[in-house]
Order: C-alpha cells, then structure tokens, then sequence
C-alpha cells in the first residue's frame, strides 16, 4: 500500500495539506525543558522573537508548551500552566494572525483554553491516559489531535519500558485509540509515537526502523525527534550538539512517511523537507 498522498489537516477554516511535509517549530515556555534553546518567556520579546524568526524559515506550526514533560520532569500547576498558555497564544495571534498554533499538553483544561485564546490544534503525549476528560474534550472542540504514545507519566515514563515487541504495541495502541476516536466523531487526528517516552534509546530506533508501517492505516504520523537522547547520548554529545544528527533522523523519517517533523530548528527541517521531496519516490510500497 501507497501512504496516502491526500492526507490534510483543517487550522481554523483552512485547510493544510500534508503533501509536502509540514514543519512544527517547538516553543517552550519553560524553565527545564531538555534542550534550553528551546525555552522562551511568555511576556518578554524571547517568544515573538522566536516564533517569528520561526515562521520566517518556514514553520507551518507553532508548538506552544508551558508543562516540561522531559524524563523524571514534575508537571507545574495546571493554573500556572493555563495562564502561560494563554498569554503564550495571545501574544504570538496579535503580531502573527495567521499563524497556526498547536497546544501541547495533556490537560483538557490547559488545552480548552489554548484553543478558546486561539490555537487550532491539541498535541497530547499521553494520548489521553494522564486526563480522562482529554478526548471528550477533543470531540467538542472538533480541532486537529496530535495523539501520543505514553505509558506512566513524564516522572515515571522510562521505568515502564518493557515490550515484547515495542513497534507492534506501540502501534497498536495508537491505532485503537484513533480508530476508537474517529468512530465517536474526531476527525483530523494525527498518530505520534513519541520517541524517548517511555523507550529506551534502542526501542526508538526499531520504531523508526518500522515508522512506514504506521502510516498505511490512512493516519498522519509525526515525528518529534529533535536534539533528542536517542541522537545525542548515540553520537557521545549534548543536545546542543545534536543537530545534524537530528536531520538525519527528520530525512529517515520522512523516507518512512512521517508528514509532520517537530523540530527546534525549522530552517534546517524545511530545507531536508525540501531535498527529500525531489527522491523519485518518497514514500516506499508497503508489504
């Protein structure tokens, strides 16, 4: 099977294609997120500055976090978390109208609010295990949703890595969950099978090796792969060294039919966007 060229997503009446890939820039509006560079201040120039040298290069999403759920990270007040969402989203709307903002949280409440302030789409890494109210959320809001694969919480995420065969049940699990949620009335769901939550630096890699076979069940796949433990404890550097190594990762996982890379650095994912879509042809014959 071919991956389906067709897919799209609907941002606030519009409608954005997923052929070519599109490119998701990460914004952090945190103290301790893994990789510093990635961290800005909601009511300082840090977040439009950002954000626009961001869209400049090419970012089609904003990813717009204000929770750390890096490994062993403890989750803020969701209070705390809301405000800096909606500040975050407000101040980024009134210099950048058209922008298109994704929340990422796993918190119905935090992510109500980001799409009531003006954000068209919800990234969830716990895939709605951490908030029972999260896909009921989902339904009502009727916005794009980035499901994710988690097991445990951030704190507790790489204690729970025991699979028989990582690439099959973390699919598996993402499939049923999709499935489950389109036949309830979600639409525009987009599968992310989280590397480095809850999987050693081994596992990530088969679930790359495999990603292709994510995508032929007619759902957009994302890779978040950027500056991560798999990249940079691999090459023996820090995650600030891990960007050349991470467009390696962005170009194999864009052969494999990923349709979204979130990345800290959009110039550079858009440019292997751009260099992967002249390959004859980019996404393999599945068997």
């Amino acid at each position: 099977m071919i991956a389906d060229s067709s897919l799209s997503l609907v941002c606030k009446g519009n409608l954005l294609p997923l052929d070519p890939p599109r490119v998701m820039g990460i914004l952090n509006l945190t103290e301790d997120s893994f990789y510093a560079g990635s961290r800005v201040q909601h009511d300082d120039a840090s977040l439009l500055d950002r954000a626009g040298a961001m869209l400049e290069a090419g970012a089609d999403l904003l990813d717009l976090g204000a929770c750390s759920t890096r490994p062993g990270a403890n989750p803020v007040e969701v209070s705390l978390e809301s405000d800096r969402i909606q500040a975050g989203v407000e101040g980024i709307l009134k210099h950048f109208p058209e922008a298109f903002i994704s929340v990422d949280t796993f918190r119905a409440a935090v992510a109500q609010i980001g799409i009531q302030t003006g954000a068209c789409m919800i990234n969830d890494i716990a895939g709605g295990t951490l908030d029972p109210a999260m896909h009921s959320t989902v339904l009502e809001l009727q916005v794009p949703y980035i499901l994710g694969h988690l097991r445990g919480t951030p704190t507790t995420m790489q204690s729970l890595t025991e699979y028989h065969d990582v690439s099959a049940e973390v699919f598996e699990a993402l499939l049923s969950k999709a499935m489950q949620l389109q036949n309830e009335g979600a639409k525009d769901i987009v599968l992310d099978p989280c590397f480095g939550f809850a999987k050693t630096r081994e596992q990530n890699f088969q679930i790359l090796a495999n990603l292709r076979h994510l995508t032929r069940f007619g759902f957009p796949v994302m890779a978040g792969i950027s500056r991560k433990s798999m990249v940079y404890q691999t090459l023996k550097v820090g995650a600030e060294q891990a960007l050349n190594g991470t467009t390696v990762m962005n170009t194999v996982a864009l052969l494999q039919g990923a349709k979204i890379l979130r990345v800290h650095d959009v110039a550079e994912a858009v440019q292997c966007v751009q260099l992967c879509q002249q390959m004859p042809s980019l996404y393999p014959s599945i068997p």
